[in-house]
């Protein structure tokens, strides 16, 4: 009897700690990682240049389907190639790319976990996990190729050395001059905006920071920041020029061209409101607590790394999710430090919202999936039949059944969680965790079918296969449909110049059914349509008569 009560005490010990966390990790990360297409969008897009690579070209400047592509620099794109080259025995080429970035996605998990360690204590280091797991906005981009999550990664990784900086000095230096310069290999000019002014806020306005030892380490870094970074420039400077004058010139106008305008800001708000979910109330919570110690390099580094990271974003003027990314770790490391601090009825009220945000959201994923199945509720049922009509799910009982088995475990695991200030963390990362392995369980097939152009290019491949070679034009088509083509079919569209192109063949993206056909020597023989409604994406190849 003792010995049963001691076994089951050591299991649940395991269960909720340390060997725990570190599955419930694992599961988040792998989940729905692989077995679907490259879907339209961001997963689709920045699968483009790892293919350009695994084929052999543009090694050093990222690419889709032979055309310079300027918004990131290459070391997301060489880790995606990397991946897949590895894992292609065992894996198609796109899922073994899309593990760079759960890679990068595990390591700026364990640096947010190493800096809330060393900038607040042990007790902070388990919640600052569980609140990063469960932010809201941080799930969908963690599951595609995505190359803000390497740029995300690489601020954790700065973030963690400089937080070495007032017990380590030389080490913390080493450590967050090996993160900036990864930054900007990672994401170029907004990579040096989000770490390197770290350096001289931290020299200058932190007292802990203000010492001969302190000072030098972070020179240190600061010179092997600005060291390494230069090493790509000056490659790419030797090898391709034109390239180099290309990036800068896009790298410096995206960085300030588009600010936001006044209107945006409620837009950015509601955006933040979101996806930054639940860390930014917390967050404020421990700013309010620690207000008189702003200038300790425990408040003063993610505070000015936030800062940063809103200057970037609203200088930069996108309001699209994943330039959100760069705010998670700061305010993850804010969060984190108030939590152990957290009054108990707020924390029992954070607990049971969460526990009732996900059993609704529960409730969502499957009504959408009856829909899909038992066509209840009639009117999603209709919309989704006008959105993919043709779409029909395959054995819905094995997916009923791992949908009910995932809800079960959540509500068990749930139900027995301890009594502790982790417990409200535990529970956002326990639902994120479930919700996304119940939506990969009951919706993949709908989202593969909806999101994939594998269908289109395979079709247009087969259009192509009785014509003479020649190159293919394009008009329209965006960066994930260029890219899709290329896998799929390829295909590299060239792009047409000044209304002319030298091709015997037009590819026309267009989503209205009476579009005008491009010229008079212009022949349609091929059509394409996939989806419906405000939705419908349709495809023409034209020949030149």
């Amino acid at each position: 009897m003792t010995g049963e009560f001691l076994r089951t005490s050591t299991i649940r010990r395991h269960l909720y700690g340390a060997t725990g966390l570190a599955l419930l990790i694992a599961l988040y990360l792998l989940t729905g990682l692989t077995g679907h297409d490259p879907w339209r969008g961001d997963d689709a897009r920045h699968f483009g240049p790892i293919l350009e690579m695994l084929q052999g070209n543009h090694l050093l400047f990222p690419a889709i389907a032979g055309e310079p592509e300027t918004d990131f620099p290459p070391l997301y794109y060489w880790a995606g190639a990397a991946f897949a080259r590895l894992l292609a025995p065992f894996l198609p080429l796109h899922d073994g790319a899309r593990l760079a970035t759960t890679v990068f996605t595990a390591l700026a998990i364990f640096w947010i976990t190493r800096a809330a360690t060393r900038l607040y204590g042990r007790e902070t280091r388990t919640p600052a996990a569980l609140l990063t797991l469960g932010t809201l906005g941080l799930v969908l981009h963690a599951h595609e190729t995505q190359p803000m999550i390497a740029l995300m990664a690489m601020q954790a990784f700065t973030l963690a050395g400089l937080s070495h900086i007032p017990t380590r000095p030389v080490l913390g230096g080493v450590q967050a001059g090996m993160g900036a310069a990864l930054a900007f290999l990672a994401g170029g000019l907004p990579g040096v905006v989000l770490s390197l002014p770290l350096f001289v806020v931290v020299i200058t306005a932190c007292p802990e920071c203000r010492n001969p030892r302190a000072s030098s380490g972070l020179i240190i870094g600061l010179s092997l920041a600005i060291g390494a970074s230069a090493l790509w420039p000056l490659v790419l400077h030797y090898q391709s020029p034109e390239l180099l004058a290309l990036w800068w010139r896009n790298e410096w106008r995206e960085l300030w061209a588009g600010a936001m305008s006044g209107n945006e800001f409620a837009r950015l708000a509601e955006l933040l409101g979101w996806f930054a979910w639940p860390l930014w109330p917390i967050a404020l919570w421990s700013l309010w607590r620690t207000r008189r110690h702003l200038l300790r390099v425990s408040t003063l580094l993610p505070i000015t790394a936030l800062m940063f990271a809103l200057a970037w974003i609203i200088l930069n003027g996108s309001l699209s999710p994943a330039s959100m990314l760069p705010l998670v770790p700061p305010l993850a490391l804010l969060a984190a430090s108030g939590v152990p601090s957290l009054r108990r009825g707020a924390a029992n009220a954070f607990d049971w919202f969460g526990i009732m945000t996900f059993g609704v959201f529960t409730l969502l994923v499957w009504i959408a999936w009856s829909a899909q199945v038992f066509l209840w509720p009639p009117g999603l049922a209709r919309h989704l039949v006008r959105v993919a009509p043709d779409f029909a799910l395959r054995a819905p009982e094995i997916s009923a059944i791992a949908g009910i088995a995932i809800v079960a475990a959540w509500v068990l695991l749930a139900w027995r969680l301890p009594r502790s200030p982790n417990r409200a963390p535990a529970n956002w990362a326990l639902g994120m965790t479930m919700l996304w392995c119940l939506t990969i369980a009951l919706l993949k097939p709908w989202f593969d079918h909806d999101r994939s152009y594998r269908p289109a290019a395979t079709s247009l491949k087969i259009a192509l296969s009785g014509e003479r070679e020649d190159c293919v034009a394009m008009v329209g088509l965006s960066a994930s449909q260029r890219a899709s083509f290329h896998y799929f079919a390829g295909i590299r569209p060239e792009r047409v110049i000044n209304n002319e192109t030298q091709c015997g063949f037009l590819l026309v993206f267009d989503d209205r059914s009476d579009a005008q056909k491009p010229a008079p020597e212009w022949q349609q023989i091929w059509e394409f349509r996939r989806g419906g409604g405000r939705q419908q994406e349709i495809f023409r190849l034209y020949r030149r008569d």
